[in-house]
């Protein structure tokens, strides 16, 4: 080998050990890793850069804006509280949470689906007398799943086509890697059914020893056009709702209290709920409910649809202490609405704007994201602070966002336009009619992610033209031999490995160049590796840390390291021997 490669060889092996140990962040370990290989003069400029324009990133910052108009305008939700129902038996609750989240992951990035989803079938579980241990890591395993059915479905795949794509050859369709990822989604999904829920832990959530015991009291107006008018409060799924509870109906000038299970919602009703703030974030995301906003708060709404949800604590200088909700204008005066109030653990009773405020009453808040920082020092609250994941739904908007989607996808399907572009052309679009806001656009983008991507790139490329690949490549042949169908194995567990130890978009990239060279080693088409890797850097099962839904799920489920480990080996072997027995018969050597 050539002195660079050699150095190629030292940067890669140095950016592995620092990425397992993780005193680092990610991107930056690889940053660092591009500029060395850039400052020693391994990589031109043009050649260390490259990575920042490729298509694959590219598309994947695109998709990012798209997934976030899903998630703004309520869309998502809809399909969870249409889909979940009331299962008798642990088997359907879990094939009821994978097989939606598999089908929203084949076409939105995974980690909104598994954020979007994580509130709601914690919910549900309550309900339904579940343990969220035993759904949670399904969860997440099926938005893994349904990432390998299509090219957008993880930034892994639209990374792998990237390369590819790079080198000349024309990119993969939509769906090809179904032919694989089906096949592995439903025998993941089997074991998860048949095995894994033996293995799966039946254990409390880690987060709820810590859940707030604030009991607040919510008003909810039930929207005259809405889908709930004339449903029951059963049918209206109102009933079983969890840390929430339904104290009464305000109907016109009278009050209905103990509210009977067969009582049919009419329109304008008020209903007055008594619960925590997770409860009351869960309930603002039901269609057909909204908070009973005065004239200058629908003004407000409708001028600042981006809004959340603020609590506050108010203070004893507070000028409107002594006067009603409705007496004191607080939407005039703060720029905000009220839709639920906590007082010293008592249920307030007929209807919030009756409610006399008072020094030390805790306040929820509908409002604009940047009122949190213009009040945090206000002499007339003692604390301000946002609620996390709390942004009010635009569900009137769910079918624009949902019909984007379908246009992007059909778009690069049929060919009509490169995946590249359906993916921009559908980011303009959820921009442009207002499925989400410019600056909740900016969030949604994962610069880490794709900065993560981007420095990889000029790794891979040290690697390909130092001669460092095809020298790994020869090492890796020499222990099967000329067997292609045992090299593929081969490099179906090393991609899996490194996946498991780093990130997957990286794992992706590295391992991209040394399958290249060894399928050209062996003379056969490339193009069973370029499925493996793909399928492989997806197979983040045996560790929380492997893949970011893995973390997502591991504190609310309660999970120990050594759950992953019990659940996730096996279920890798198992997708190891799928892809490596469907791949060639796809796509022959």
């Amino acid at each position: 080998m050539e002195f660079n490669a050699w150095i190629t060889l030292a940067v890669l092996a140095g950016t592995l050990a620092l990425l397992i140990r993780e005193k680092l962040a990610p991107e930056l370990v690889l940053l660092l890793a591009m500029l060395t290989l850039l400052t020693l003069g391994v990589l031109s400029p043009p050649q260390a850069l490259a990575g920042f324009s490729n298509e694959g990133m590219i598309t994947v910052a695109a998709m990012y804006v798209v997934a976030a108009g899903l998630r703004d305008t309520g869309a998502i939700d809809l399909v969870v509280h249409y889909l979940l129902g009331r299962p008798r038996r642990l088997a359907t609750a879990q094939m009821r949470v994978m097989a939606p989240t598999v089908a929203l992951s084949a076409f939105i990035n995974n980690t909104p689906v598994v954020a979007t989803f994580l509130p709601a079938i914690l919910t549900w579980a309550r309900r339904n007398g579940l343990a969220a241990s035993k759904l949670l890591m399904p969860l997440s395993y099926a938005a893994i799943f349904g990432g390998t059915c299509t090219l957008i479905g993880t930034s892994t795949n639209l990374v792998v086509n990237g390369l590819w794509t790079g080198d000349g050859h024309p990119g993969l369709g939509m769906f090809d890697i179904a032919a694989v990822g089906i096949p592995s989604a439903l025998a993941g999904m089997a074991y998860l059914m048949l095995i894994g829920r033996r293995l799966l832990p039946e254990r409390q959530s880690g987060t709820s020893a810590f859940a707030n015991p604030r009991e607040y009291t919510v008003e909810m107006l039930v929207e005259p056009e809405g889908p709930l008018v004339n449903k029951t409060i059963v049918e209206a799924g109102l009933r079983q709702l969890g840390r929430l509870y339904l104290v009464e109906i305000v109907r016109e000038s009278r009050i209905i209290p103990a509210v009977n299970s067969s009582e049919r919602l009419l329109a304008d009703d008020r209903l007055v709920f008594a619960g925590d703030i997770e409860a009351i974030v869960e309930l603002q995301r039901i269609r057909g409910l909204r908070a009973p906003l005065g004239a200058d708060d629908a003004a407000i709404a409708r001028q600042y649809p981006e809004r959340k949800l603020v609590e506050v604590v108010i203070s004893p200088r507070c000028p409107l202490i002594n006067q009603t909700l409705k007496e004191s204008r607080f939407h005039t005066y703060y720029g905000a609405a009220v839709v639920a109030i906590a007082r010293d653990g008592q249920r307030l009773r007929g209807g919030l704007g009756k409610v006399v405020l008072r020094a030390a009453d805790t306040l929820l808040l509908e409002a604009r994201p940047v009122w949190v920082e213009r009040h945090r020092h206000s002499p007339d609250f003692l604390v301000v602070s946002d609620i996390a994941d709390s942004e009010v739904p635009r569900f009137d908007r769910a079918v624009r966002a949902w019909a984007i989607l379908a246009a992007v996808v059909v778009s690069a399907t049929a060919g009509w336009v490169q995946m590249i572009t359906a993916a921009l052309l559908g980011a303009a679009a959820t921009l442009a009619l207002g499925c989400v806001s410019l600056s909740a656009a900016r969030r949604s983008i994962d610069t880490q992610v794709l900065l993560v991507i981007a420095c990889s790139f000029a790794l891979g490329k040290a690697l390909e033209v130092t001669g460092a690949a095809a020298s790994i490549a020869d090492l890796l042949l020499n222990v099967p031999g000329s067997n292609p169908w045992v090299v593929l194995a081969l490099a179906y567990l090393m991609t899996m490995l490194l996946t498991e130890m780093i990130t997957n978009n990286a794992a992706a990239v590295l391992m991209y160049p040394i399958c290249m060279a060894a399928a050209k080693t062996l003379g056969v088409s490339p193009l069973p590796f370029v499925f493996a890797v793909m399928m492989a850097a997806s197979a983040s099962f045996s560790t929380p840390l492997g893949y970011q839904t893995n973390l997502m799920v591991f504190g609310p489920g309660g999970y120990r390291f050594t759950d992953f480990l019990k659940v996730g080996i096996p279920l890798q072997l198992l997708m190891c021997a799928v892809s490596v027995s469907v791949i060639p018969l796809v796509w022959p050597f």
